[in-house]
């Protein structure tokens, strides 16, 4: 492993732990040139599988994409990274496990859905207007209501009502 600071090749590992949800490597190095320690991690590659789009062409999987849809969708929203990267990482162990060589984007895009609704109702809405395309702000009222009958009444307590004019915003 190349030391970010002085470019040397030659480090050497000081500590080995896991991380994230046990999927992971987190190692301290330490540099034997300029003796200046850094952190890595170190995942699994796997082969994920072709993502079929609507149009029927296939392209690779990117986590760059599905990072920056949620990314945008939970802009200013109380959400830390570390729950956004277990969400990533849940979706990801998705599509390993389905054992296909292809999966539907509608499929993707309903686990990045799911994640969001049990992250932060409103970027789940903000998720769901733009994959599926509300024409009006009906269909807003429609996925807000359906969302309000699927929560359970503690999370209904611990969240502000998406309808509530009172509110201002």
């Amino acid at each position: 492993m190349r030391c970010p600071f002085c470019s040397a090749q030659d480090t050497k590992v000081i500590d080995s732990r896991l991380s994230g949800e046990g999927d992971q490597v987190r190692r301290r190095r330490q540099c034997t040139v300029c003796n200046e320690r850094f952190t890595t991690y170190e995942i699994p590659e796997l082969n994920l599988p072709q993502v079929v789009k609507n149009d029927g062409s296939r392209v690779p999987f990117d986590d760059r994409k599905l990072v920056s849809g949620m990314t945008r969708a939970l802009e200013k929203r109380p959400v830390g990274t570390e729950q956004v990267e277990q969400a990533l990482n849940r979706i990801r162990r998705r599509l390993i496990a389905t054992g296909e060589r292809e999966v539907p984007s509608r499929l993707v895009g309903e686990w990045v859905m799911e994640e969001l609704r049990s992250l932060d109702h409103v970027a789940y809405v903000r998720f769901a207007s733009v994959y599926r395309k509300f024409e009006d702000v009906n269909a807003f009222r429609e996925e807000i209501e359906q969302l309000e009958k699927q929560l359970p009444p503690e999370v209904k307590r611990q969240q502000m009502d998406l309808l509530d004019d009172q509110g201002g915003g």
